[in-house]
């Protein structure tokens, strides 16, 4: 379980993330990509992923293992991460000591390559290998998805807003989702370690992510700027059967497939007020 402890300051500090965030996206989909549950989601994404991974991903497949610990610098919370070339380049300057800290922890968890304990060294050619290996994954892998995500995370930024003008601040954190429950001051969240996160007045960023996969996460230091990253409830949205899952499983099928992606704007539930993403086109 993940308590997120938070003071009344807190509370006015909560901010919707703007649209989707380009390393949780890479991060979160090598992760699901290794992973062998959640196949009627991500069965149909997989096969057509695995014969088109560029050669670069066995730079990120051991950074990232599918369970456990991964490390926070593959995620800045902080930094110019408007395009994904500031990202990468926010995440390659890193400073040394914490490459090699986080790294040796990953370290404890499970063996590395031999070129880890360069890029533990922060070594100008193993930071530039790993930089290359997050554009060559999002340009083979994520770039065709990439208006399905976008469009999922604009939907899932609707509704929050939705939710923060009908409610505030604490219906904005009790919409999140089932794996989420507001129990004042805690938020707690499904997770597979017990770990708390203490905000201190510092306020939380919500980032939804099309890949997250199965629960929210969040970063492992929790003195780093805090961030809770959930899957997008796409299911509240679409109105279809399947709820969150189905709809995404329903969005990348067609996109692998070649078919046009479902809307996020399906038919409102019996009796209830039909709701339409801006710019969608039903």
């Amino acid at each position: 379980m993940l308590r997120i402890h938070f003071t009344p300051e807190d509370l006015t500090r909560v901010r919707v993330a703007p649209g989707p965030d380009f390393l949780w996206e890479i991060t979160n989909s090598v992760q699901t990509l290794q992973r062998t549950d959640g196949e009627r989601v991500f069965g149909t994404w997989r096969r057509w992923v695995r014969p088109r991974l560029p050669e670069s991903r066995r730079l990120l497949s051991p950074l990232l293992p599918p369970r456990g610990y991964s490390p926070d610098f593959l995620t800045p919370t902080s930094g110019d991460r408007t395009t994904l070339r500031a990202a990468v380049d926010t995440l390659l300057g890193t400073p040394r000591p914490r490459l090699r800290a986080e790294l040796s922890r990953l370290a404890g968890t499970r063996r590395l390559p031999g070129w880890a304990a360069a890029l533990a060294e922060g070594d100008p050619d193993a930071l530039a290998r790993l930089g290359k290996a997050l554009h060559a994954y999002q340009a083979e892998v994520l770039v065709p998805h990439w208006r399905h995500v976008r469009a999922a995370l604009e939907a899932d930024r609707a509704l929050r807003t939705r939710h923060l003008m009908d409610g505030g601040t604490e219906a904005l954190l009790a919409g999140l989702g089932p794996d989420v429950r507001w129990r004042p001051p805690v938020l707690e969240v499904t997770y597979p370690v017990e770990q708390h996160l203490r905000l201190n007045g510092r306020g939380l960023v919500l980032q939804p992510s099309f890949f997250c996969w199965p629960t929210p996460t969040t970063l492992a230091d929790g003195d780093l700027p805090p961030v809770l990253v959930h899957p997008p409830p796409l299911g509240r949205l679409g109105g279809g059967r399947g709820g969150r899952n189905g709809q995404r499983a329903r969005t990348l099928s067609a996109v692998c497939s070649g078919r046009p992606a479902p809307t996020c704007c399906g038919p409102p539930a019996p009796g209830a007020r039909p709701w339409r993403r801006p710019g969608c086109s039903r």
